[in-house]
């Protein structure tokens, strides 16, 4: 892929829990949206927090910043009747895209016996069922597969599921291992899947929270890595200096591997972002 190709970059926000969580997402947004991104997702809030949240950020995100925004959208612990209703709110507030996931299944919940719909594929599904093609749908891939997959071939068959039943194109979780990316491109071509697949890219700025993260998610932080953030201990300047020198090196080889695209977990902070972004004159793309 060259310049002359086009290249999605865009953001991830997660609503805020607190006052001073508003003011820090507010202050992001205002920076980031000067990136012009093509579109912002949205989450469905830290902690598994209220709608409310989500949906006041996708409105603040399209009426002030001028940008698209992409709720996240679950099926876990909800309806259709629920989803429908989210579908056709989203549609009135002029949300053109989704996230579409199936969630985190809360503890000691039964998912078969409280939940209509049950995996994505079957969300993707219900999303085209009652509105077409109206919305763009991204759904989530894992390069180094999901945490709860029984093997890698079966969490392969899972994406090509929620790719057939119409999602448009997919989103990673964040990885720092390129290989593990190209990889799992070669292995979804090699199934007849075409759809890009967006590298999601998380800056280093903190290695205790991103090692709980990664210990959470199943993404792997490589052991070199690893051991120089742990040899910089509380030294914040030298982990972020050193972070930022990691991430916009993974992200120049993907872009370069023929990625198309990168979409940034904000942390609903705009300084790693933007130091990247400019680095490697994203704008100009």
């Amino acid at each position: 892929m060259t310049r002359d190709e086009k290249r999605t970059f865009s953001l991830e926000y997660f609503p805020p829990r607190s006052k001073q969580g508003e003011l820090s997402l507010a202050a992001a947004r205002q920076e980031l949206s000067k990136l012009k991104p093509a579109f912002a997702s949205v989450t469905f809030g830290a902690g598994g927090s209220t709608q409310d949240g989500t949906n006041q950020t996708v409105k603040s995100i399209i009426d002030e910043d001028g940008i698209d925004a992409a709720p996240h959208i679950s099926c876990i612990s909800t309806n259709r009747e629920t989803l429908a209703k989210m579908l056709e709110d989203y549609r009135e507030l002029g949300v053109k895209r989704l996230v579409a996931l199936r969630g985190d299944i809360p503890s000691g919940y039964g998912m078969a016996e409280h939940n209509e719909l049950r995996y994505a594929n079957e969300l993707v599904e219900f999303i085209r069922q009652k509105t077409g093609d109206y919305y763009t749908i991204e759904v989530a891939a894992y390069p180094e597969f999901h945490p709860q997959a029984s093997s890698a071939k079966a969490d392969l068959l899972n994406f090509k599921r929620k790719v057939e039943a119409g999602a448009d194109s997919a989103i990673t979780q964040y990885f720092y291992n390129p290989e593990a990316y190209f990889r799992f491109i070669e292995d979804c071509q090699s199934m007849g899947l075409d759809i890009p697949i967006i590298p999601g890219i998380m800056p280093i700025t903190n290695y205790k929270q991103l090692a709980r993260f990664s210990d959470a998610c199943g993404a792997e932080i490589p052991r070199w890595i690893r051991k120089r953030l742990e040899s910089y201990g509380d030294d914040l300047k030298s982990i972020r200096q050193f972070g930022l020198e990691v991430v916009t090196r993974l992200c120049q080889q993907l872009l370069d591997g023929g990625a198309p695209g990168l979409h940034f977990y904000s942390m609903n902070r705009s300084e790693p972002v933007r130091t990247i972004w400019n680095d490697l004159k994203l704008s100009d793309f």
